[in-house]
């Protein structure tokens, strides 16, 4: 049974293309309604990371990553682990500078590795890629 969660943007039948600020609402949406549903104690800010993070994630996903392929999260005593999948194979990588004002791009990628205690990036068999980052909760 295909993930109720999972965001498709371009499958036949499906959807139809979805904007980053879809993505970025829906995603949210599903993590803030996990970690309610398991009663985890939030530290101050945990939950604003936990969203910022997945914002980040699905927006890099559509932007530069060729569309969202698959979305998971997880909360538990350790944290939101939320992960996502797109079609690139690129790995993300920080600006060798910090972007300035004026560019559109190169703030995501060191956001969420600076809020995620844990991030992972791999290669998925199929093609594509699924990047996993956990927040802390406290």
């Amino acid at each position: 049974m295909p993930d109720p969660h999972a965001i498709s943007v371009d499958e036949p039948g499906r959807r139809p293309p979805c904007r980053p600020a879809d993505a970025r609402s829906t995603v949210r949406r599903v993590v803030a309604e996990r970690c309610r549903a398991r009663h985890q104690r939030l530290g101050p800010g945990a939950m604003d990371d936990a969203l910022l993070v997945t914002s980040e994630l699905a927006t890099n996903a559509i932007v530069h990553g060729g569309g969202i392929t698959g979305f998971d999260v997880d909360v538990d005593s350790a944290g939101v682990r939320v992960s996502v999948s797109d079609r690139s194979t690129e790995l993300p990588v920080a600006p060798a500078a910090a972007p300035d004002r004026t560019q559109r791009h190169g703030r995501g990628w060191p956001i969420v590795c600076h809020l995620a205690r844990d991030v992972h990036v791999c290669e998925l068999p199929c093609g594509g890629k699924r990047i996993t980052a956990v927040v802390p909760l406290a």
